[in-house]
């Protein structure tokens, strides 16, 4: 079993930054891409952005293109996503998810293997 641990969430106003953390277990992380999701109430769970094996590739959604990067350090078993000019709409409970298999959507909820409890973000205007 692996476990991945959020954390770095909390209540920040508009045009505020956070960083978000996803600490994993166990000795294969550098085997996982990593990505972080994030759903907020009524509404689906959707894909934030992602991250390969190495570190060398990097995928965002286009509304958070400009203002979010993800980055992992691989020594530390852990992945993070830096925040920046954070809106209302980026309110939500993000997750980080990790895979091990070669399907190359990084975007399909269904093709990750492990997923973190969440932590929250809450936005305030």
């Amino acid at each position: 079993q692996v476990q991945f641990v959020e954390s770095g969430g909390g209540l920040v106003q508009a045009g505020g930054s956070l960083r978000l953390s996803c600490a994993a277990s166990g000795r294969t992380f550098t085997t996982y891409v990593m990505s972080w999701f994030r759903q907020a109430p009524g509404k689906e769970r959707e894909f934030v952005a992602a991250i390969s094996r190495s570190g060398e590739n990097t995928y965002y959604r286009d509304s958070v293109n400009s203002r979010f990067t993800i980055s992992r350090d691989n020594a530390k078993n852990t992945v993070y996503l830096q925040m920046n000019s954070l809106k209302p709409e980026d309110t939500a409970v993000y997750y980080c998810a990790a895979k091990s298999n070669r399907d190359q959507r990084m975007v399909v909820i269904a093709s990750y293997d492990y997923w973190g409890q969440g932590t929250q973000v809450t936005v305030s205007s």
